[in-house]
């Protein structure tokens, strides 16, 4: 079984793709805080993320860097060799759903702290966003 959940932060916004049989990906970065602080500092991992398909659409559409969301996929090895004849290694997530984690004003907010969400604003959904979004279940 190959199985990811995860929740972090985006490190940047998503690129959108469109692939040569017109299907659509996004791709990304996710930092995703560790359990143990160093010194009274936290730390983070970081993890490259990939979306195919309406997951891919929806995600681009509404995430952004610092948007905090969890992830579920699982996680792909890339190994190929490059120009100059050196095994290079990689890995992804894939992600297969994903859900918003926070209301849109925590990471958007102008000082850098996070703020609640307002009432009608129940864990960061967009108001303008389809039904048939591929959630967890």
């Amino acid at each position: 079984m190959n199985k990811i959940i995860m929740i972090g932060r985006l490190t940047r916004d998503l690129e959108l793709r469109y692939l040569a049989d017109n299907r659509v990906l996004t791709k990304g970065n996710i930092a995703v805080n560790r359990k143990h602080k160093k010194e009274g500092e936290s730390e983070a991992d970081f993890f490259n993320i990939t979306a195919f398909g309406k997951t891919a659409d929806i995600m681009s559409k509404h995430l952004h860097k610092g948007s905090k969301i969890a992830i579920e996929g699982e996680l792909r090895n890339n190994n190929y060799t490059d120009k100059d004849g050196h095994k290079v290694y990689s890995n992804e997530i894939i992600v297969n759903s994903f859900d918003f984690a926070e209301g849109k004003s925590s990471s958007t907010s102008d000082n850098n702290t996070a703020q609640p969400a307002p009432d009608n604003d129940f864990m960061g959904i967009p108001e303008d966003i389809e039904e048939e979004i591929p959630f967890g279940n």
